[in-house]
C-alpha cells in the first residue's frame, strides 16, 4: 500500500513537472534595451539596462527557477528565484528584468550586464539549466535609448530597432503595438461631423430602452394581477371568472352609490365644523376697571 502511494505521488509530481516545463516553454524574450540614459528607472530610482519577458500563453506562468544568461558556455549564470509571487505572471503579460548586475536588490535584479557597442546574445533556460526556452542577438549598432524588440508580442516575426519614433514606440512591460486609433471611430467621424446622426442614435437607444422598460413593468404588474387573482380564487374554491363577476358587481350605478352616501350622511349626522376642535372668538367690549369703581361711589353732598 505504501509502495503504490509513492509511487502515484511521483507521478503527480512527474506530471507537474511536465506541464510546468510545457508552460514555461511559451516563455519570450520580447524587448531589449542595452543603453539607457533616458528610459525608464528601476525601484531604486536608477537607470540600467533592462530585458522585458512576455508570457505568449493564454494561462498563468510560473517562471520561478528558470536561468537567465548572456554566455551560451554558462547558461545558469541567473537562476529566476523561488518564493517570489510577482514571478508568477498572467497571461499574455510582460515583465522586465534589470541587467545591472546587483542581485542583492531583488528578484527582478540580474547578475547580468550588456556591452554596449557589441552583440549581446541573451537567452533563457528552463529549470534543468539543459533545454533553451528562447534567445535573440541584439546587435551592436543598437543606439543609447534605443531597443531591439519584436514586431508584435511573442510572435516568431522580424525584430526591429525602435526608438520612440515613426510609431516604434519603446514599451516595457506592455504590448509592443499600441493601438492608438481606431478606424471605425475615424471613419465615423468623418461622416458625420456635426454630430447630428450621434444625437439621434442615442436619443433612440434612450427611449427605446424606457419603452422596453415601461412594458417590462406593465407586463410584470398584470402577470402578478392575475397569479393574486388566481390563488385568491383557489383559496375560495371558486372559479376564477366568478371571482371577477364579484369583483364588478352589475348594479353600481351612479345613483345607488348617491342614495349611499345620503344615507350615510344622515346617520352620522355630519356636519361642516369639527364638533372636537375648541373655538375662542374674541369678544370685543370696552371695559375698564376704574370706570368701574367710578361708577359705584357715591357722589359728594352739594351745598
Amino acid at each position: 500500500m505504501k509502495k503504490r502511494l509513492f509511487s502515484l505521488i511521483l507521478i503527480m509530481v512527474a506530471v507537474a513537472s511536465v506541464s510546468s516545463a510545457q508552460g514555461r516553454r511559451g516563455l519570450r524574450i520580447n524587448e531589449v534595451m542595452v543603453q539607457n540614459e533616458s528610459s525608464i528607472v528601476d525601484d531604486y530610482g536608477c537607470r540600467h539596462a533592462w530585458i522585458e519577458l512576455f508570457n505568449s500563453t493564454f494561462g498563468p506562468l510560473e517562471i520561478s527557477s528558470v536561468y537567465l544568461t548572456t554566455d551560451s558556455t554558462q547558461k545558469t549564470m541567473y537562476a529566476v528565484p523561488l518564493g517570489d509571487v510577482n514571478t508568477k505572471m498572467p497571461k499574455r503579460q510582460h515583465v522586465v528584468f534589470w541587467a545591472d548586475a546587483a542581485p542583492d536588490k531583488g528578484t527582478f535584479h540580474t547578475s547580468l550586464t550588456l556591452e554596449p557597442g557589441k552583440d549581446n546574445w541573451i537567452g533563457i533556460y528552463d529549470a534543468d539549466g539543459i533545454h533553451l526556452i528562447d534567445s535573440v542577438t541584439v546587435p551592436a549598432t543598437l543606439l543609447a535609448d534605443q531597443t531591439f524588440a519584436r514586431s508584435i508580442d511573442g510572435e516568431d516575426q522580424t525584430w526591429e530597432v525602435r526608438d520612440g519614433s515613426n510609431n516604434k514606440y519603446i514599451t516595457p512591460s506592455s504590448n509592443n503595438i499600441i493601438k492608438d486609433t481606431n478606424s471605425k471611430v475615424e471613419r465615423f467621424a468623418k461622416e458625420d461631423e456635426n454630430g447630428f446622426a450621434m444625437t439621434v442614435m442615442a436619443m433612440c437607444i434612450v427611449f427605446g430602452s424606457l419603452l422596453v422598460l415601461c412594458l417590462s413593468f406593465y407586463v410584470i404588474s398584470k402577470i402578478g394581477a392575475y397569479v393574486s387573482k388566481h390563488n385568491k380564487a383557489k383559496s375560495q374554491g371558486a372559479n376564477l371568472r366568478e371571482l371577477k363577476r364579484e369583483d364588478h358587481p352589475e348594479h353600481d350605478s351612479g345613483e345607488e352609490i348617491a342614495a349611499i352616501a345620503m344615507a350615510l350622511h344622515e346617520h352620522l349626522d355630519t356636519h361642516d365644523q369639527e364638533n372636537t376642535i375648541l373655538t375662542i372668538n374674541k369678544v370685543k367690549r370696552a371695559y375698564s376697571p376704574w370706570s368701574s369703581k367710578i361708577y359705584g361711589l357715591r357722589e359728594t353732598p352739594r351745598h
